[in-house]
């Protein structure tokens, strides 16, 4: 894992008391940072469904229901869910017909379900365990700070 990659987004949103601000810059993050994303973004769980938060790509899907997607898949177990073919996985939702592998991580803030970070690449089996670490990682900093 990269400690200083770790250290700058933590100085990135240390002083930053704001919600929106804080996933923005963390999207604008993942994007400047890691090769091979073609989306990087928040869905935040409101109303027993994902609603669309901030995000760096195209454009997304605005609602997504518990039971449907990789990252309904990921909210509803709380566990992170690496696809290397979204055209491969039952119910998943084409918001981006190019996008072709997914990771999404579950965010838990005092054991709620707070949302997914939801990271879409135009590879297959762009991501790997030691993303899943790292943005594993990135996702408990953020939850931290919101």
């Amino acid at each position: 894992m990269n400690d200083l990659l770790l250290k700058q987004y933590i100085g990135l949103i240390e002083c930053n008391n704001e919600e929106i601000s804080i996933l923005a810059n963390t999207s604008a993050f993942i994007m400047q940072n890691f090769q091979d994303i073609s989306w990087a973004g928040f869905y935040l769980f409101k109303n027993n469904e994902l609603i669309l938060g901030p995000f760096q790509g195209k454009i997304a899907c605005t609602n997504i229901p518990l039971d449907k997607g990789v990252c309904g898949k990921a909210a509803s177990t709380r566990k992170t869910v690496i696809v290397e073919d979204v055209h491969q996985f039952a119910g998943h939702i084409a918001c981006d017909s190019e996008s072709n592998s997914e990771i999404v991580i579950p965010l838990i803030k005092g054991n709620q379900l707070y949302g997914v970070l939801d990271l879409d690449s135009t590879s297959f089996s762009r991501f790997s365990k030691e993303d899943q670490i790292i943005f594993e990682e990135i996702s408990k900093i953020l939850v931290q700070h919101l």
